[in-house]
């Protein structure tokens, strides 16, 4: 992973040159803001380009333009700033007059045309996980907030929209080297935070990273052999956020490291099952930094950690700002090139161009083969167990790179249903590799799987869903099958966690055992329940 400087102007990732294009959605963006500045009706068109992204399976975009649906009445309310004639001086404000809420369609307005800057870019990844989109989304949330009390939008809501995400366990230590992890990491943490507020001095920064390795140490220590211990994923976490700071800011390092802390106190208390609201948090910020600027080999680690819960990223490492401009020549002279040599396919609401759509079916028919093979064998298997792990991983790699083809064409859906099944054999591969072991303190280790039947399906309708994009049909939508495949995933979690719960004391590891199977997520949109795949969020108060 490279961050890149931000010196001549900002920007998020790197543009899709081959990727598929909703041409439908922008052109009825453009007519939302063109009806913005004429004071004319912002919703028909704003339903047409969130109908018309969904079908397309460009679920965070969606969600985006179900936050401009909600926010447009009050933009359309708001006053417009006019400036007086030339010569003329600007009128006082009276005592009669409202006030002054041209901000919201100021607001409004950036954040219309930010989607549609984002979505000519053609980058699924950097639709969910870009910040520069999400503090747009989150300001008009915000705004909104203000006539509807309760509702809010967390980073990690965008970033996994739609996405099956796994509970994250701690492991059992003992009593006295959680007390001195604790001790150790309290007095880290004062000086940390302190320094990151300081001035700013080398000899500053050099006490703060000093403080962030005794941390990152503790994290290491505590970690278990389960595959999915949260200080695992800790570790990993913390790492990417310091390696950012110069990028995003110090605010979420700060942030998570607090939130550690009093992890660990909870941790020292009997605590065994993390709050999902916190792993979720934690896996966003992950994988911002992944799926922006994509993965080098040095990143072997962390993308195998975020494999394990179902993310994927792409392996390139993205240059400089000298070497994005250079990219983003070439992609409009490649993009053209394309248009001239290679005629465009329609899928539906979505228009890919001809050689990508070749390319993309070449790689899903040979992963579709790997997948098969495994399925066929787990089918003949009369104990109902999962067989090698080895196999298993072998097909969470086919089914991964099925939904990185996919992410690169824009079939959003063939994509969500692919990392979906990733993680599913994923489970079942730690399932049947650890089934007796148990750590030091004679607690299983094991991470139940989702049910045989559960993977057959998902992936008997991911070649379905397959076979008609081969065909020049448009995808399916994949909301019923990653939400079948979704809580049996859960399902197997669930009873990881009342196992572990049942031997746990210490109060509240019930209520985050429950917590979980389920989601923290506030969401903005209206139908979001019935159009998410997975059913992570909750909808909007009346």
């Amino acid at each position: 992973m490279s961050l890149r400087s931000t010196s001549v102007a900002p920007f998020d990732a790197l543009p899709n040159p081959r990727g598929g294009s909703v041409p439908f959605a922008l052109a009825a963006l453009a007519q939302a803001l063109a009806a913005l500045d004429e004071q004319r009706d912002v919703a028909r068109p704003l339903r047409q380009a969130t109908r018309t992204l969904r079908d397309a399976g460009w679920l965070a975009a969606a969600r985006f333009a179900d936050t401009l649906l909600l926010a447009s009445p009050l933009a359309l309310a708001a006053s417009v700033a006019v400036a007086p004639p030339p010569g003329l001086p600007a009128r006082p404000a009276h005592e009669h007059d409202g006030p002054d809420d041209s901000h919201i369609r100021t607001a409004f307005r950036d954040a219309l045309i930010e989607l549609s800057t984002v979505l000519e870019r053609r980058n699924l990844r950097e639709l969910a996980c870009s910040p520069a989109l999400y503090a747009h989304q989150r300001a008009l949330v915000d705004i909104i907030a203000e006539h509807a009390p309760g509702v809010s939008l967390a980073y990690e809501d965008v970033a996994l929209h739609g996405r099956p995400i796994v509970g994250a366990i701690l492991s059992p230590q003992p009593a006295q080297r959680l007390a001195q992890a604790r001790a150790r990491f309290e007095a880290a943490l004062l000086p940390a935070l302190k320094a990151r507020l300081g001035n700013g001095s080398r000899a500053a920064n050099a006490l703060a990273e000093a403080a962030f390795d005794e941390m990152d140490a503790c994290f290491a220590e505590l970690t278990g052999p389960d595959p999915y211990d949260f200080w695992r994923l800790a570790v990993a976490c913390g790492r990417a956020l310091r390696r950012g700071v110069t990028y995003w800011g110090d605010e979420d390092v700060r942030r998570f490291y607090a939130r550690c802390n009093l992890l660990l106190s909870e941790h020292a208390r009997g605590l065994r099952i993390v709050p999902q609201s916190f792993v979720r948090t934690a896996l966003a910020l992950l994988w911002r930094d992944y799926a922006l600027f994509g993965a080098s080999a040095d990143d072997t680690a962390d993308v195998e950690l975020l494999h394990d819960y179902g993310l994927t990223v792409d392996w390139h490492v993205a240059g400089t700002q000298a070497s994005e401009a250079l990219w983003e020549a070439g992609s409009a002279q490649a993009g053209a090139l394309a248009a001239r040599v290679a005629p465009s396919r329609d899928l539906g609401a979505l228009v890919v161009n001809g050689n990508a759509y070749e390319d993309f079916l070449q790689t899903a028919d040979a992963a579709m083969l790997a997948l098969g093979t495994q399925a066929r064998a787990l089918s003949l298997r009369a104990d109902g167990t999962h067989g090698d792990p080895a196999t298993s991983l072998l097909a969470a790699e086919a089914a991964y790179r099925i939904g990185a083809a996919a992410w690169a064409l824009g079939l959003g859906h063939v994509a969500l249903l692919a990392d979906a099944l990733g993680l599913a054999w994923r489970r079942a591969a730690h399932a049947t590799s650890t089934p007796a072991a148990r750590d030091a303190y004679g607690a299983s280790t094991a991470n139940p799987a989702p049910s045989v039947e559960a993977i057959e399906y998902a992936n008997e309708s991911l070649r379905a869903m397959l076979h008609k994009v081969a065909a020049g049909v448009a995808q399916p939508d994949a909301t019923p099958t990653v939400r079948a495949l979704g809580a049996a995933i859960a399902s197997g979690a669930g009873s990881h966690a009342s196992n572990n719960a049942s031997n746990t004391a210490g109060s509240g590891t019930s209520q985050n055992a429950a917590e979980t199977t389920g989601s923290s997520a506030a969401v903005v949109s209206p139908d979001a329940v019935s159009s998410a795949p997975g059913g992570v969020d909750a909808e909007l108060p009346r």
